[in-house]
């Protein structure tokens, strides 16, 4: 058998990358983060390199696919149920940040002119099949 790794999947941050490889892991699949010390350093150049690539042993990247269909990446409430689109009922639904109000604009330019993390953003969910944005409330 060979050890080279394979590529299997990519993601803008490390972060989403530490827990699906936390995943793998427990399941008994040998992990490599490529670029995730780079782009721990740098984030804006997360696209330019092509993400954080999560790459698995060759004779492994069958299962670890399987495994990665198995997880659910849309957005479910508090009480754990999926979220559902008003508009379509799609099931297909990403929570996302927005700049959309005064105060929100506010901190994202102090965020920009002294290089700290926004304080105030405003969060939204988004169908990625009609392209709805909406409110849980």
């Amino acid at each position: 058998m060979s050890n080279t790794f394979k590529t299997i999947a990519r993601y803008q941050y490390s972060t989403e990358a530490q827990i699906i490889k936390g995943r793998l892991e427990a399941e008994g699949i040998q992990v490599f983060l490529s670029d995730n010390l780079t782009i721990d350093t740098d984030p804006l150049v997360s696209n330019a390199i092509g993400g954080v690539k999560l790459k698995v042993l060759s004779q492994d990247a069958l299962q670890a696919q399987h495994i990665l269909e198995s997880i659910n990446k849309y957005s479910i409430d508090d009480e754990g149920n999926t979220i559902s689109c008003p508009n379509c009922s799609s099931k297909k639904i990403e929570l996302f940040s927005t700049i959309k109000d005064a105060k929100s604009l506010f901190w994202f330019i102090f965020g920009v002119l002294f290089s700290s993390l926004p304080f105030y953003t405003k969060h939204k969910y988004r169908c990625e099949d009609c392209k709805t944005e909406f409110d849980l409330k």
